[in-house]
């Protein structure tokens, strides 16, 4: 049978885009769909508008300290929706690259929300298309808890579409997002409140991050219910009220309440009933260690197929994919190779096992040692946040396991120590590593 697409991706987010381009590189012809912008949630309601919100959080924390450092006192004032305008007008500039980019790729894109026929066979804007590959990259969008009032809440999609800062903004979630958003928040001068279902924010981070973080933001000005849910959302005159229950029980008034309590996949409107294909128990499309589902043409990266929920490694997953089928170089993902950071502030960033997983596999062969210091910047700028950095350590060969670190620079510096680990670094080789001074990443050779 002769098919329009050798591959015809579902979806041009991180993992869709670098699938389709990987695979036209190797001779393949590609068609990819998308109904919205390109890039997918990370470039247009994700990562990228979200770290140019910190960086503008960033200037009114640095305002703070500026006097300290010479600057005279002067009023400044924020501009929210001059700054939303210039943010929305970069997203259309990267949009406009990645239309380019697969231009040049020879990828055919088609504007249209695809939805399967059979295992060979989609239908895009009212148009049949066959393909011999098939590639579904949808991602996922935020969860919705089932709550009284929950349409008066936004999620992190609508963050960007704000009119206006709020005074009062309360946050529904503990993770990346809500913590993000929480701590970007805090230092435009909003009042804010944290509802986080667990005594500590940022699951799966080493818990001394966790804690750290959380008593940072706490000093900050920051307010946690901790091991608490939302009840019921209100709206009233002055706003919104939102009922908790758990720890304490309590009424908080709001302008703005963010849900950030997970995502879910956008697998609704595919059709994948029709080609029989496979769900796991959260929903997420069951993949192989390759990609591919139970219907062996159709394969699935990124969100939409439930492992680690991340721009990079739905990327990996893409590239991957490509090679395996195209390149005929069969290649997997690592997960247990992923740096990670939250954008708060202050910083976190993590590498490899927490000391929590490092002890649930060797035992008591394991070591951790840290350090907590307070930074030049925050020395000289009459700030007392303290900087942490944390290593785990197999005792038996003084292997590097895992690294953690809050502070300046914590993405950078754990990012480049994540290479090193990587090609197994001993705590040795860190200590006889000559540090540049001054610095904050020099602390890691004196562990």
């Amino acid at each position: 049978m002769t098919f329009d697409y050798d591959l015809f991706v579902i979806g041009a987010g991180s993992g869709g885009l670098a699938a389709a381009k990987t695979a036209a590189s190797f001779g393949a012809r590609v068609g990819i769909a998308e109904h919205e912008a390109l890039g997918g949630t990370c470039v247009n309601r994700g990562c990228i508008p979200k770290k140019l919100i910190v960086y503008a959080a960033d200037f009114a924390l640095q305002n703070q300290m500026a006097h300290q450092y010479g600057w005279s006192q002067c009023d400044n004032y924020f501009d929210w929706t001059r700054f939303t305008k210039l943010v929305d007008k970069h997203l259309d500039n990267l949009n406009d690259s990645f239309s380019k980019q697969l231009q040049k790729a020879g990828v055919d894109l088609i504007k249209g929300y695809a939805t399967f026929i059979d295992d060979h066979t989609l239908e895009v804007d009212n148009r049949k298309i066959t393909a011999d590959k098939i590639l579904i990259a949808v991602g996922g969008r935020p969860n919705l808890p089932d709550i009284p009032g929950i349409e008066f809440a936004i999620t992190s999609r609508e963050m960007f579409h704000l009119p206006y800062l709020p005074k009062r903004f309360v946050v529904i979630g503990g993770g990346y997002i809500g913590t993000e958003f929480a701590s970007m928040m805090n230092a435009f001068g909003c009042k804010v409140t944290v509802i986080n279902n667990d005594e500590l924010i940022l699951s799966g981070f080493d818990d001394d991050v966790r804690a750290h973080i959380q008593q940072s933001l706490t000093k900050r000005g920051i307010r946690f219910f901790h091991n608490s849910t939302a009840k019921e959302i209100k709206l009233c005159e002055d706003g919104l009220l939102v009922k908790i229950k758990g720890d304490k029980q309590a009424t908080v008034a709001a302008d703005t309440i963010l849900v950030a309590t997970g995502r879910t996949p956008n697998i609704e409107k595919l059709g994948l009933e029709k080609v029989g294909i496979e769900l796991a128990e959260k929903g997420t499309i069951k993949v192989n260690e390759y990609n591919c589902t139970n219907i062996d043409n159709i394969y699935a990266v990124g969100d939409c197929s439930g492992r680690l929920q991340l721009t990079p490694v739905a990327k990996a997953e893409g590239e991957a994919f490509a090679k395996t089928v195209f390149g005929k170089t069969p290649k997997t993902v690592n997960y247990n190779e992923v740096p990670t950071a939250v954008f708060s502030r202050p910083e976190g960033a993590s590498y490899g096992m927490t000391e929590q997983q490092a002890r649930e596999k060797f035992g008591d062969d394991v070591e951790s040692f840290k350090t907590e210091f307070k930074s030049l910047l925050s020395q000289f700028g009459g700030s007392d946040e303290k900087t942490l950095i944390k290593i785990i350590v197999q005792t038996e060969n003084q292997q590097v396991l895992g690294a953690h670190m809050v502070g300046e620079h914590a993405a950078d510096i754990i990012q480049s120590l994540g290479v090193a680990i990587r090609k197994g670094i001993t705590k040795q080789d860190l200590v006889e590593t000559i540090g540049i001074h001054p610095t904050t990443a020099e602390e890691l050779m004196t562990l």
